[in-house]
Formats: structure tokens, C-alpha cells, sequence
């Protein structure tokens, strides 16, 4: 009977469905729904806050500040050579045709934030990541489109989404990654396995194209890496020190290791397909995400995912 209630649970939690549940409009009110930013109290941002519309980098900055519930919409592109730091309990939403170029996001040492809809490219590495997410909780990034170019050395930028110092309640949904060397780095070095062993992100149906590597390089953490595209990428998914990942009905082409580790990183993969690649990762124990989720179906990932990843959502 004990087996029977074990399987019946698991069923509940892994539906397999033909499509990814998609949203093409976009609400200031709007909660996180999907993967670990469920958890904890969930992700609820700036809703049943303050509304302010910015078009300028000084607007911007003082908008996202403190702590007060708030949504920030931008409309327009901001230029600038600078990182923006968001404060607690903020939404970020970006307009239909709006853009960051040259500045990017940071979430430190805060909590219950939304980014959603926002394109973001060619943050320099001397500013700082395109999104960077450091010691903070609770953060659902939605629908991003983050690049630069291959134009210039590796570190000519810094990363496009990196998630580390002890992170924990991180859901990455629906966003474009690519053109870029460094796209998506988890846990902060090889000796910080102190603060960032409590890591956790959910990855869902994202679209990663034209990276070098870090697609997503993951330490020490637990990651949950579900119904995302890999195109044309150098690297594939690295587990490394002692991560615990998986990797659920992902697709890949133009890669010869799409999912593998290092430094004593592991994995549990099942419905992928690697696109005539293998999995060298080390056999994992994390087996079940501790929250509800549908699962697309393998040959209808490349079709749901790739069309609506990335700035295509409306207000």
C-alpha cells in the first residue's frame, strides 16, 4: 500500500502535457506559479503596490530602490554603463519593445522580486552581470531576453544570469539566453560550498543559443532543469562539486556534451534528447522537485519553447 501512495503521488507530481502553460500577457499583479519560487511563501513581488512607468537610468535607479511593495515598467531603451540594484518586494516589468543596453540588474541581499519581459544586452564585465542574483531568496525571473555579442574576448562581459552566494528560491522561466560567452553561472567558486550548498533554481522552459559555456554551470546546489532548448551552444549543462540536478525532457543540437560533470557533480536525466550526444554526468539522487509541475512532452518542447522565450510578453 505504502508503494502504491508513493507512485500515485509521484504521478501527481510529474503530468507529462503536450504544451508548456504560456502567458503572452503580462499583469503588474501577477505571482510566481512554477518551481521553487512557489516555495516559502512564494514569489509575490511588488503586486498591491505602487505602479511607476521609467524611459531614464536615473529613474530606473531611484524606482526599483527600498523596500516597499512597488512595479517598475520600463518603457523605452535606457542606455548606460552600470548595474541597478532592485530592492526587496519589487516588480520589474518591461514594455513590449523596451531595453536595457548597457545596464544591468542585481538582486542583493534581498527578496521577493519579479523580473519579467525585461531585454537586457552588452552590460560590460566592469559593470557587472546582465542579471545578477546574490544572496537573496525568492526571485522569479520570467520571460527575460539577455545577450551581447561573440565579437570581443571572454571577458570583455561577465555573465548573462548568474545565481550564486547562497541563493535559494530561484525559479528562471521563458527566457532567451544567447550571443554571448558566459551565459548562466550557479554558486559563486569551488571553495564556497558553505553558503552556496543551500542553493536552489528552477530552469523551465528556457531557450539557450549561440553560448560558449555555463548553459547552465551549476555548484553545489539542488537544480531543477525542465523542458528547456539548447542550440549551437560550445557547453553543455555542467554539475559540478557536489551538485544535485535534474534534467527533465530538455532538447539539444550542436553540442557533444549536453549534460556532464565535474569536480563530483551529479544528475539525474530522464526524456531528454541529446541530440544524438550521451550524458556523462554522475548518476544523482535527486529524483522528485519538491513542488508540482507539468511536463511538456519531448517532441513538442523545440516548437512551444522557442516561440515564446524571451521579450514577448504585453501588458
Amino acid at each position: 500500500m505504502k508503494w502504491i501512495l508513493s507512485l500515485l503521488a509521484l504521478v501527481a507530481i510529474q503530468v507529462v502535457s503536450a504544451t508548456p502553460p504560456l502567458q503572452k500577457r503580462a499583469s503588474v499583479s501577477d505571482v510566481a506559479t512554477l518551481g521553487y519560487a512557489t516555495l516559502s511563501g512564494g514569489t509575490t513581488g511588488g503586486s498591491g503596490g505602487t505602479s511607476t512607468t521609467v524611459t531614464t537610468l536615473s529613474a530606473l535607479t531611484a524606482a526599483v530602490s527600498g523596500t516597499a511593495k512597488k512595479t517598475v515598467i520600463i518603457s523605452g531603451t535606457i542606455t548606460g554603463n552600470t548595474v541597478v540594484k532592485v530592492g526587496s518586494n519589487t516588480s520589474v516589468v518591461g514594455k513590449a519593445g523596451s531595453s536595457l543596453v548597457g545596464v544591468g540588474l542585481r538582486v542583493l541581499d534581498s527578496s521577493n522580486i519579479i523580473i519579467r519581459n525585461v531585454k537586457i544586452s552588452k552590460v560590460l564585465a566592469d559593470a557587472g552581470d546582465a542579471i545578477g542574483i546574490q544572496n537573496s531568496n525568492q526571485v522569479w525571473v520570467d520571460h527575460v531576453d539577455l545577450s551581447s555579442d561573440r565579437d570581443h574576448d571572454k571577458d570583455y562581459y561577465d555573465g548573462l544570469l548568474d545565481i550564486t552566494h547562497g541563493c535559494t528560491g530561484i525559479t528562471v522561466t521563458s527566457s532567451k539566453l544567447y550571443n554571448h560567452w558566459k551565459a548562466s553561472l550557479v554558486g559563486h567558486s569551488d571553495d564556497n560550498g558553505a553558503e552556496d550548498t543551500k542553493i536552489t533554481v528552477t530552469y523551465a522552459y528556457n531557450y539557450w543559443s549561440n553560448l560558449n559555456s555555463r548553459t547552465p554551470s551549476f555548484r553545489f546546489g539542488h537544480g531543477h532543469i525542465f523542458n528547456n532548448v539548447f542550440d549551437n551552444n560550445s557547453d553543455g549543462i555542467n554539475t559540478r562539486d557536489g551538485a544535485q540536478l535534474l534534467v527533465e525532457n530538455n532538447v539539444w543540437t550542436g553540442t557533444s556534451k549536453p549534460l556532464y560533470s565535474t569536480d563530483g557533480g551529479f544528475a539525474v536525466a530522464r526524456g531528454n534528447d541529446f541530440g544524438g550526444a550521451s550524458n556523462t554526468a554522475g548518476a544523482g539522487t535527486f529524483t522528485t522537485a519538491p513542488y508540482s509541475y507539468s511536463l511538456t512532452a519531448v517532441g513538442s518542447v523545440r516548437s512551444s519553447v522557442v516561440a515564446s522565450a524571451g521579450q514577448t510578453l504585453s501588458l
